[in-house]
């Protein structure tokens, strides 16, 4: 499946241009995490408000700080938070996912489907906000509210794709030789969904950027480091003084980013999935 997956993908240049884009600031993300790029984020480097220049190819900031150094150290906050929301939100939601739609209509689905409806019905931006305050000062503080929030969506595809996958002929054939509920749904079930998590994976990746981006605009989100919401909160006083740098480098990586990672992530769903089950 994967293999056909693949091809598929090749064969959609929009896919492919998205990909391309995704694994350029991938490759940004992994220099400055190998500390070849972005180091010099938070030093004063010029005077403030200095145009773009050899030496400060985006200018720098009210504090003299390098705004392209800041932008590149951005896209790997960027990535830090996507992958471990994405990650802990694909992880849990799978997991409580394929247990609800195991166990459809017994307590335990009726449980997690009364916490997953308690956590839809609350607005999302406004639940994410309220984790975050409740637990301001701590690191993971916003990294928690994303996951806690995240989840359920994954949970909820994931359950219809169990429901339907436990009524194949080789389920039933694991349950009459005796094996464990436990031990068929990790090694018959939840690996015949892993492309839907691949492509629910890569909208949450989205979402988690999204979020981390508007939550530092708002102060609840990244505390120690840069990112490019903070970038933006920063250039909201500099732009009525007529200072652009922070917001065209901040806005512009973030578009292209999204964009890249939306192109995927409908190839990927396209690629995968040819009766679109995910909505």
């Amino acid at each position: 499946m994967m293999n056909d997956t693949w091809q598929r993908l090749k064969s959609d240049r929009y896919g492919m241009g998205g990909l391309m884009v995704v694994a350029a600031f991938a490759f940004i993300a992994i220099c400055v995490w190998s500390g070849l790029l972005g180091q010099g984020w938070s030093e004063v480097s010029g005077n403030r408000w200095e145009s773009a220049s050899a030496s400060h190819w985006f200018g720098t900031n009210l504090l003299g700080q390098d705004i392209f150094q800041r932008t590149l150290f951005g896209t790997a906050t960027a990535f830090e938070v996507g992958l471990i929301v994405t990650l802990c939100s694909t992880i849990l939601g799978a997991l409580l996912g394929a247990l609800s739609g195991w166990y459809s209509n017994g307590w335990l689905d009726e449980v997690i489907l009364w916490i997953k409806g308690v956590l839809d019905s609350i607005p999302f931006y406004l639940f994410a906000a309220a984790i975050a305050y409740a637990l301001q000062g701590n690191t993971w503080a916003m990294h928690v509210a994303m996951i806690v929030t995240f989840w359920t969506t994954t949970a909820r595809i994931i359950r219809g794709e169990v429901i339907r996958i436990k009524q194949r002929e080789y389920i039933e054939a694991a349950q009459a030789i005796g094996l464990p509920d436990l031990l068929i749904i990790f090694r018959h079930v939840l690996p015949n969904t892993f492309h839907i998590l691949l492509v629910q994976a890569s909208i949450v990746f989205v979402a988690a950027i999204n979020t981390e981006v508007i939550l530092s605009f708002l102060g609840l989100g990244i505390q120690d480091g840069v990112s490019w919401g903070l970038m933006l909160a920063e250039s909201s006083q500099e732009v009525l003084a007529g200072h652009f740098g922070n917001f065209i480098a901040a806005g512009s990586f973030l578009f292209i980013l999204l964009m890249g990672f939306n192109l995927l992530a409908d190839s990927l769903q396209d690629a995968v999935d040819t009766r679109r089950v995910i909505q």
